[in-house]
């Protein structure tokens, strides 16, 4: 009986295509299904049975412990560098949605203290 091994939901392409290397390179039985049209539901890598599964998902950890550890050095590369993008870069870069998302939470934060603030003044 198949079984999902990882979800595809809100993997990048790169790392997804570094997933179908590394199961094809170590002789895992997989195959991929999908994402839905309508984004409901994601793609995945499924395991044709479960005689794999042990060393698929170590195999995995692995590479997603790999991948973190690079991600880590880049980020404090970038830090050590003063090259982290800063609050005014995203301003400058997508304004109207840096915007749009302060007065979302501004109209959230609004409706949900309203109740209490209007108490004793009736």
């Amino acid at each position: 009986m198949p079984v999902r091994l990882y979800s595809l939901r809100h993997v990048p392409d790169d790392e997804a295509q570094e997933m179908r290397e590394l199961l094809d390179k170590n002789h895992i039985d997989y195959y991929e299904s999908e994402p839905g049209n309508w984004g409901i539901s994601a793609g995945a890598f499924w395991l044709r049975t479960d005689d794999q599964l042990e060393s698929a998902k170590r195999l995995i950890d692995e590479y997603q412990q790999q991948r973190a550890e690079l991600a880590r050095r880049e980020y404090q590369r970038l830090q050590q560098e003063g090259k982290l993008p800063t609050f005014a870069d995203n301003l400058k870069q997508r304004p109207v949605q840096l915007l749009l998302a302060i007065a979302a939470i501004l109209f959230i934060l609004y409706v949900s203290l309203k109740p209490f603030l209007s108490i004793g003044h009736q």
